[in-house]
């Protein structure tokens, strides 16, 4: 009797995948029903229960499965020889429960109307609206560096610590709201990683639980770096699954916060991929553009590459390869790429906007 669930589940499994195969094809559906939809009380739900936990509920979870998974595997070892269908019956169940609740807790998300549709943006702009948007980053960036700064040669010390930065993060998203009511941030539950080392050496900022909606920030990053990671994480708790939108709309929480240390944060994190597009683009262009910005700003960014390039280690290549085959997998063809994909939203999104 048992041995039937088990193959029934583990046949569902299949039934799961054909059904996605065929659904992420609907993505007007998906953005109705799911990510605006169930997905919405899904969410908040899973904040209210564990966003007031002050650990992190996820990561003791992940723990405790580990150990139990490697348990199981040393006490299991014989059945891989005598009884080899239970055992792959075993883990087949186990894994299309775990695909289950991956997808209906959050990662229909990936499957959803691209945010520039939504959002009545165009996906394309030329090297000139590029370079014109940029110069007005710069503008902006310049202006709030120089009054946070002692001079224009100092990089930024952000003044909160990073728990306060944390309670901070609603503020942007209450002001972003007024304009896209969907993005209300309500309640919050955004902590720092109990696995912040591992992140670190595997090159990752921070991460959505997806089974618990907890919002993992690395504990490790420099605090300038503090106010956009948790606004990126924060829109990845809203529904946006995409790299690329989650760090278009964090960047847009960070600038419309209150307060002027996450304006600078929001600021110059569109700036760097900015310059980065222009780089890419017309390396005379980017050298012209970059003596412009404040050497402090310089700075910040240079604080953030050495902390990286300070964890740098032979696995870190093969945890991106691996993280990259998994946004593919899920829907964004380009992968890690698509990162860069930010700039043509910040640039479409302020093209008839004041900074």
């Amino acid at each position: 009797m048992l041995k039937n669930k088990k193959f029934i589940i583990t046949l569902f499994l299949i039934v799961q995948v054909l059904f996605i195969s065929v659904v992420k094809n609907y993505p007007d559906f998906i953005e109705q029903f799911y990510s605006n939809g169930i997905y919405v009380y899904i969410s908040k739900l899973m904040r209210y229960t564990f966003g007031w936990i002050p650990f992190s509920v996820g990561d003791i979870f992940y723990t405790l499965a580990g150990i139990y998974a490697i348990r199981w595997l040393i006490l299991s070892r014989k059945r891989i020889i005598k009884n080899t269908i239970d055992w792959l019956l075993d883990i087949g169940a186990t894994v299309s429960i775990a695909y289950f609740a991956f997808h209906v807790l959050w990662a229909f998300n990936y499957y959803r109307q691209p945010l520039y549709e939504s959002l009545n943006l165009e996906a394309d702009y030329t090297t000139e609206q590029l370079v014109a948007f940029t110069n007005r980053l710069i503008e902006k960036s310049n202006g709030l560096h120089n009054q946070l700064a002692n001079n224009d040669s100092t990089k930024v010390e952000m003044p909160f610590t990073k728990s306060e930065v944390f309670h901070k993060v609603r503020n942007g998203y209450e002001a972003l709201s007024e304009e896209y009511p969907h993005l209300f941030y309500e309640p919050k539950s955004i902590k720092k990683s109990l696995y912040s080392t591992a992140l670190t050496y595997m090159g990752f900022s921070g991460y959505l639980n997806p089974f618990t909606n907890e919002a993992q920030v690395n504990g490790l990053i420099p605090t300038y770096k503090f106010p956009t990671t948790s606004c990126h994480e924060a829109a990845h708790q809203l529904g946006f699954a995409a790299e690329n939108e989650a760090n278009f709309i964090g960047s847009l929480a960070a600038i419309h916060n209150d307060d002027i240390y996450f304006k600078y944060s929001g600021y110059t994190f569109a700036l760097r991929y900015c310059l980065a597009e222009i780089f890419r683009r017309d390396k005379d262009i980017y050298y012209e553009i970059l003596a412009t910005v404040n050497l402090g700003i310089i700075k910040n960014y240079q604080e953030v590459e050495s902390f990286w390039k300070s964890y740098e280690n032979p696995l870190e290549p093969i945890f991106a390869d691996t993280y990259d085959s998994f946004l593919k997998v899920n829907n964004q063809t380009d992968g890690m790429k698509s990162y860069s994909y930010v700039v043509a939203l910040l640039v479409n999104y302020y093209e008839d906007r004041n900074l």
